[in-house]
């Protein structure tokens, strides 16, 4: 088999999709795996390593939300969910299980192999910052640690997705500074800021109240028309 960009796993149960899809990516330079059922397709996932999984969110066996969730569990395989057009609930909610970006159906081919790129870059680069950038951070009763993407006040753990832990890394590393949406959506979303956009508002809420529920006061601040800082 000759040398490839990388392998991508389509959880797909549409085949006429799911072909599709892995003649698209193929033709791109990526070896491709296809899995049509949620159970099969999860344990294809945590049995083998892939750079990156198409995941669709209505599946027989298990759904794509459930088998985000059982995965996030244990792997942090950089996740892109595919949606029914203006289904806002079901992207929100992959979102909140681990997802790393969503897709609603139909799709431009362009966009996907765009979205690829990015999440892929994402997950390059933070792995690269993984050998040179320290691998905890602690202030306080607030301790992260980034080799195991954890969370802990005192000695509770923190259950928060893998895009809210780099997003309140980012906020911790660079505690008192105000980082405004358009940079925060740059380096933790891997892409420009919309005003309609509201995936940084939800995520920062959601870190908010998890902080709140294990007792740790609110030290994130909103500065209106800036951005947030952690103080």
């Amino acid at each position: 088999m000759g040398a490839h960009l990388g392998r991508i796993m389509i959880i797909e149960d549409d085949s006429t999709l799911g072909d599709q899809l892995a003649q698209l990516l193929q033709g791109c330079g990526y070896a491709t795996e296809r899995y049509e059922d949620g159970l099969v397709g999860l344990d294809a996932a945590l049995a083998r390593d892939a750079q990156l999984i198409l995941l669709d969110i209505k599946l027989p066996g298990l759904n794509g939300l459930s088998l985000l969730k059982r995965l996030r569990e244990a792997k942090q395989t950089p996740v892109i969910m595919l949606t029914a057009c203006g289904a806002e609930e079901e992207r929100i909610r992959g979102l909140r299980h681990g997802a790393d970006d969503y897709l609603a159906k139909p799709f431009n081919v362009e966009e996907l192999t765009l979205r690829i790129d990015a999440v892929l870059r994402r997950s390059r680069t933070a792995l690269r910052a993984m050998k040179t950038e320290p691998t905890q951070l602690q202030i306080g009763d607030l301790r992260l640690d980034r080799a195991c993407q954890t969370v802990h006040v005192r000695q509770q753990m923190i259950d928060i997705t893998p895009i809210q832990f780099r997003l309140l890394w980012q906020l911790v590393a660079q505690r008192g500074e105000a980082l405004s949406k358009a940079y925060l959506y740059r380096l933790v979303f891997d892409r420009d800021y919309s005003r309609y956009d509201r995936s940084l508002e939800m995520h920062i809420s959601r870190i908010r109240r998890r902080l709140q529920q294990a007792g740790l006061a609110d030290p994130i601040q909103t500065l209106h028309g800036r951005g947030y800082v952690y103080s």
